[in-house]
């Protein structure tokens, strides 16, 4: 997967869920209360993360880089025939935003 490759060197987030980074950067000062992540203390603070994105008939994977100030989709991928499955079983018929499953991120693992 030469496409995700490209972010190999890039210090994703494994961790990261899209509620967290919501909290992170667009709620400045709530994100204290876990106290698991610095706080963001300017535009200069990034995430790099994935997420799965249900909105559509066939759930996709994508690659995020977030400051306070915007949201940038670096990669859109088509989840793996073999792990839809695992996310229809992870988030049902539930149409969002989603973290990524252990399965989904051994897969991206692997290709990077």
């Amino acid at each position: 997967m030469e496409q995700l490759n490209a972010y190999r060197f890039l210090p994703i987030d494994w961790d990261m869920t899209p509620e967290e980074a919501v909290t992170m950067y667009l709620e400045w000062g709530n994100n204290w209360r876990k106290g698991e992540r610095s706080p963001v203390r300017s535009k200069h603070d990034e995430s790099y993360y994935f997420v799965v994105n249900t909105w559509e008939e066939k759930p996709r994977i994508s690659l995020l880089r977030r400051n306070s100030e915007h949201v940038e989709e670096l990669v859109n991928l088509a989840v793996p025939k073999s792990l839809e499955e695992n996310v229809r079983k992870e988030m049902g018929n539930l149409r969002g935003v989603h973290p990524i499953t252990p399965e989904i991120r051994q897969w991206l693992e692997q290709q990077m």
